[in-house]
């Protein structure tokens, strides 16, 4: 209920849009592209970066890991092959990955089909360098 939620929390409606098109990308795994839809500290968001990922057939992401950080992911399109720390599941559309703070993992398109997921981390990442640095738009109006 609204009326109970402090009146320093409420705060005037605002819609952020950004295109995939508009966001800073990431090119890794052998065919995966990562698009930073929502950025940490974009929009005003303190708690959560999000990703759009294109992944070809035969790609996969480098294992890795988020010390203090949560991450799940939603297969939009296709199917793919979740690694988490010893464990390895098959996913296709429509389920969630979650992967606690602290857990080795990466996904991988066996083919033959692209896959598209949606990834979301809390808190947000700072921006990497190496191979999960983003490449930045020449101009981010929503930045």
């Amino acid at each position: 209920m609204l009326s109970a939620v402090p009146r320093s929390f409420v705060r005037e409606a605002a819609v952020h849009v950004q295109s995939v098109d508009q966001a800073p990308k990431n090119r890794r795994g052998g065919g995966q592209v990562s698009h930073l839809v929502l950025a940490p500290e974009q929009f005003g968001s303190h708690n959560m970066a999000v990703t759009w990922v294109e992944a070809l057939p035969g790609s996969q992401q480098s294992l890795h890991a988020h010390a203090n950080r949560e991450q799940v992911y939603v297969i939009v399109q296709g199917r793919g092959r979740m690694i988490v720390d010893d464990d390895e599941e098959d996913v296709s559309a429509g389920m969630l990955v979650f992967t606690p703070p602290g857990a080795r993992h990466a996904i991988r398109n066996p083919g033959p089909e692209p896959l598209l997921y949606i990834s979301a981390t809390s808190p947000p990442f700072e921006m990497p360098t190496g191979e999960f640095a983003y490449e930045l738009p020449m101009s981010s109006p929503n930045r």
